[in-house]
């Protein structure tokens, strides 16, 4: 579950949807992947906005958005559903008591907790076992009876009952066996929960006529810190995102964030942007001559922000310093 932020743009690393630059052949590729009915993976240097796309496409299409974001502890099982066996064996333990009603047949149900893509394919299913494991939980733990405890605040209200988009970001964390134990659920949108024997299949759609396989989007991540099994690449549509290659995608990029959390973008901030993106292409420039990582776009932004914040320009002599701490950062300590 997300916490509450009292407004989206005061956050450095955006998840709300508001921004975002796409380029045509990404464009295609989530066409491409509704099409087909098969996971869109994106590759890219980090920073590069991947994570970005997904809350945007979802925002664009009014479409309902979901995350999970991986980690080396990740298991293929957790963006399906997760069961509380711990809470269960308490329960057991206090239900032998004497004098104890013995609990119903469907108690396993109420120690099921529904997971992204629960939500994403059959979400009035996921709303029901929230409600069942409610009725077993104590008053004020937090519990969400929403539209899922995996869905990005205020990402569905007034959304498409029918559609959803899925961010699964930075894959290449998780062990093999996750992209691997995900191929039969995206393929056939559907799957068995181990503990309950439930069924979960994509519903029937309430509003739209799409094929139920061209409903939901789900975006992959990965940095390629590790190598994913071919099996899972072959059932992907694979695209890589390019680094802005130009000043003027750039600056296009930075109004589009200025605008969006200034009231007003005037032609200092604007000239500022230019001039920063111009450093961010020399670096880069330098950085693949080295063989060395190249600043991101969000470290150009990351620099912009300071600038603006701070007044300092690249003609300053506080921007040698800056440009270190923002743009040009050092691979590891020297001997």
């Amino acid at each position: 579950m997300f916490p509450q932020a009292a407004d989206s743009t005061d956050m450095p690393d955006r998840r709300d949807g508001l921004i975002y630059v796409m380029p045509s052949d990404l464009s295609l590729a989530v066409d491409v992947a509704l099409a087909t009915g098969r996971p869109l993976l994106l590759r890219g240097e980090p920073g590069s906005g991947k994570s970005s796309l997904a809350p945007w496409v979802a925002r664009e299409r009014g479409w309902r958005y979901y995350e999970h974001v991986v980690t080396s502890q990740t298991r293929a099982r957790d963006l399906l559903w997760t069961f509380d066996a711990v809470r269960r064996l308490a329960d057991a333990q206090t239900d032998r008591r004497p004098g104890r009603s013995r609990a119903p047949r469907n108690s396993e149900d109420r120690y099921v907790q529904p997971g992204p893509l629960w939500w994403a394919f059959a979400p009035r299913s996921a709303t029901r076992f929230v409600r069942r494991s409610a009725d077993r939980t104590p008053t004020g733990s937090g519990l969400r009876q929403s539209a899922g405890p995996h869905q990005t605040l205020g990402a569905g209200e007034g959304r498409s009952p029918d559609h959803a988009v899925v961010l699964i970001d930075e894959i290449d964390k998780a062990d093999p066996d996750v992209p691997n134990g995900l191929l039969v659920p995206l393929a056939s949108n559907g799957f068995v929960v181990a503990e309950t024997g439930t069924e979960v299949w994509v519903e029937p759609a309430l509003t739209s006529s799409d094929a139920p396989f061209s409903r939901h989007l789900i975006v992959i991540t990965t940095n390629e810190e590790r190598e994913l099994p071919q099996a899972f690449l072959r059932r992907c549509v694979i695209a890589q995102l390019q680094p802005p290659q130009d000043v003027e995608e750039l600056v296009r990029i930075a109004h589009r964030h200025l605008t969006a959390r200034l009231s007003k973008v005037n032609a200092t901030d604007l000239a500022l942007a230019a001039a920063l993106a111009e450093e961010l292409q020399a670096v880069r420039q330098a950085a693949s001559r080295d063989g060395v990582r190249r600043p991101s776009t969000a470290e150009y932004l990351d620099a912009l922000w300071a600038c603006r914040s701070l007044g300092i320009t690249v003609d300053d002599e506080r921007w040698q310093a800056l440009r270190g701490l923002t743009l040009v950062k050092p691979q590891r300590l020297k001997d």
